[in-house]
């Protein structure tokens, strides 16, 4: 699966793709990554990309034509390309959209910079817009990362044990249950006894009543749900 970002700070993004899971992912092969910077597209000749915002506002804004080009440019080289603006405006990035988009050819992260994006440009090039909180960052690459992440980990064997997937926060509209490992007593913390009896019927029970309460208390809108799922 490609992922290409749309982006004016590549560097931001190239580290994360430098170690642990997504590293392995790309040396095998399962992903890859590329990057695409609207100012390699800009024909302003001081090179920009920004400009005052019309009607008034602080800040600058990303103009459209570096933007348009450079999308303009990724949908020439990928037919398939499947266009997302991060967003605060946006709906909420959720584990369904991730698993959702895991199976597409070729996903595109776009991402703002200063006071966001000539709103023309998003009407005219996404496929799809999301926020991954009610919050502003600085721009867009750390979101981009976020929902690629979320992404990636569900194309198939990028993840060693594929079974680690169903047992996750958001699956069966949960929270994941707690979980803990050695020593079984830590500072006189001890783990809850029934984990340590083998009896792996009675530990899912137990699993499935702790993600009751856990959710009930951090999430209670996802509560309901499970509730009505149960049902």
């Amino acid at each position: 699966m490609r992922f290409s970002f749309v982006t004016l700070f590549p560097n931001l993004i190239k580290g994360y793709f430098s170690e642990s899971i997504l590293k392995r992912a790309i040396e095998d092969e399962k992903i890859s990554i590329d990057f695409y910077n609207p100012r390699d597209f800009t024909t302003d000749k001081h090179n920009r990309v920004d400009a005052p915002m019309i009607g008034g506002g602080a800040g600058m804004l990303m103009t459209p034509q570096p933007l348009m080009d450079t999308l303009e440019k990724v949908r020439a080289d990928s037919p398939k390309a499947h266009i997302i603006f991060l967003s605060p405006v946006a709906k909420t990035f959720t584990q369904n959209d991730a698993k959702r988009l895991a199976i597409k050819e070729h996903v595109v992260f776009v991402s703002g910079r200063y006071e966001g994006i000539d709103e023309r440009v998003i009407e005219a090039q996404a496929d799809e817009l999301f926020s991954i909180g009610d919050f502003i960052l600085t721009g867009g690459e750390l979101a981009s990362m976020v929902v690629c992440d979320a992404i990636s980990r569900n194309v198939e064997s990028v993840l060693g044990n594929a079974d680690s997937l169903s047992v996750e926060s958001f699956e069966d509209a949960l929270l994941e249950a707690p979980s803990f490992t050695k020593p079984k007593d830590y500072e006189g913390n001890e783990v809850v006894s029934e984990f340590l009896k083998g009896n792996h019927s009675k530990i899912t029970d137990l699993k499935r009543g702790l993600a009751l309460y856990k959710t009930k208390y951090f999430r209670p809108d996802l509560y309901k749900k499970g509730i009505t799922h149960e049902k």
